[in-house]
């Protein structure tokens, strides 16, 4: 087994439990010969330069982050290794009904899986549902009465050279682990998938040396999208065309929390829409009017045809734009005002050099947003940039309120879902901030 010794000092941040060793931390890595290099996606033993032993790694001379620590102790990486992982993984999603919700089951480092993504959906395929069931909204009940228990489908990302390199390894555990009882889980297996995609994201793909790849791994999906239920809403998740995974299951709580700031009648903006799935659960919540604003016809269209889904069309209202241009418009215009806004980006500051322009954004759609309020209106505004920590995000918010000549208070803070866990000193683990703001 290879050894990467650090230098001097270096140690510091991965005792306090951040897993990732970065290349120019590294003072030699050693053999039982001397002097050796790394092969990508091999493991090798990390230590401080007093040879205090940190863990086991997955490795990548061609990564900026060398080595990615997975294990305290000097275990390998067999299947049972992944069934096991994956157990605990299962195991830590006690707030979820995995036979009806839909969850991210390994959320990578923070599930000790380095460079391992899996979202699975429970649901049926939305062309079949559609068919079937005439009420509108949609129950999951009458769903089920309808078409039988609902099926499962996975979307995967292999984001490390170590993982990706042992792909099939856990493909193999998943099914074993999925097909059996797992640990911790209800009474009853969770079921094989019906299908898996690989949705791993093509720039980090590149960084880790690895060639671009995004597919059908096995069995089938649905041509129309799959519906799924989110705080007993239905929604369309499509794995083949939608972003990231095919759906965001990070927003879940936060969405469901939008209920305590909802007044009847109320104009709701969300802007960065994608699928409407905040605006749809502001309007099953009572609000009478809510615009859902993206620069994709094709975000808009999913939008309206969830809206559709629940009952709700004749209150969604379809904005094509792109999210600033359209902002200072409603500002000149001034004919404009809402009850809540809610802002919920992509991430702009997708590495630390784009940091300060990624807070220059950030602070633009929400000073504009601000000064569409009415008076006790509210701003729901998120960043899922993990280079914007909390601290800068809420003085990004004050220095907006400052601009925008408004008071706040904030009602509250919100992170991601528990089932894409925060690992306490991995800092990029927590990514997802999500604020509660009335205006005074």
């Amino acid at each position: 087994m290879k050894r990467i010794i650090l230098k001097a000092g270096e140690e510091r941040r991965i005792v306090s439990g951040h897993p990732w060793v970065y290349d120019n931390e590294v003072a030699r890595i050693l053999d039982s010969k001397g002097p050796a290099s790394l092969d990508p996606g091999e493991t090798a033993d990390v230590e401080s330069s007093g040879r205090t032993y940190l863990g086991r790694a997955l490795v990548n001379p061609f990564s900026k982050i060398i080595a990615r620590i997975y294990s305290p102790s000097k275990e390998g990486m067999d299947k049972g290794f992944f069934k096991r992982r994956i157990r605990e993984a299962l195991a830590r999603r006690t707030g979820y009904d995995l036979h009806r919700e839909s969850a991210r089951i390994v959320f990578g480092e923070a599930d000790f899986l380095p460079g391992l993504i899996i979202d699975r959906f429970v649901g049926w395929p939305l062309e079949h549902l559609e068919a079937a069931v005439s009420e509108r909204p949609i129950r999951f009940e009458r769903s089920e009465s309808a078409l039988g228990p609902p099926s499962s489908w996975l979307s995967v990302q292999f984001l490390s050279y170590g993982m990706d390199k042992r792909k099939d390894l856990i493909l193999a555990a998943l099914e074993e682990v999925l097909g059996n009882l797992p640990v911790g889980a209800p009474p009853r297996p969770l079921g094989l998938p019906t299908g898996i995609m690989e949705k791993s994201p093509i720039l980090i793909r590149e960084r880790e040396g690895l060639p671009s790849r995004e597919g059908l791994i096995s069995g089938s999906l649905p041509s129309g999208g799959i519906l799924i239920f989110e705080n007993t809403f239905p929604f369309g998740a499509d794995l083949e065309q939608g972003q990231k995974t095919g759906y965001f299951l990070d927003q879940k709580e936060n969405r469901q929390s939008l209920k305590h700031w909802i007044v009847p009648g109320a104009r709701i903006l969300e802007g960065c829409s994608y699928t409407g799935s905040f605006g749809i659960h502001a309007a099953r919540f009572g609000a009478s009017s809510v615009q859902i604003l993206d620069a994709s016809p094709l975000a808009l269209k999913q939008g309206l045809h969830n809206a559709r889904l629940n009952g709700v069309e004749d209150r969604i209202i379809p904005v094509e734009g792109d999210v600033f241009d359209v902002l200072r418009t409603y500002e000149r215009n001034r004919k404009e005002r809402f009850d809540l806004i809610i802002l919920d980006p992509p991430a702009f500051a997708k590495t630390r050099s784009s940091l300060e322009g990624a807070l220059r954004g950030y602070k633009e759609i929400n000073l504009r947003a601000l000064k569409l309020l009415n008076k006790g209106g509210v701003l729901v505004t998120c960043s899922c940039s993990y280079t914007v920590d909390e601290p800068r995000f809420k003085r990004m918010v004050v220095e907006a309120a400052g601009d925008a000549q408004r008071r706040l208070i904030q009602l509250d803070f919100r992170y991601q879902s528990p089932d894409h866990p925060i690992l306490i000193g991995y800092d990029e683990s927590l990514y997802l901030k999500c604020g509660f703001y009335r205006v005074l």
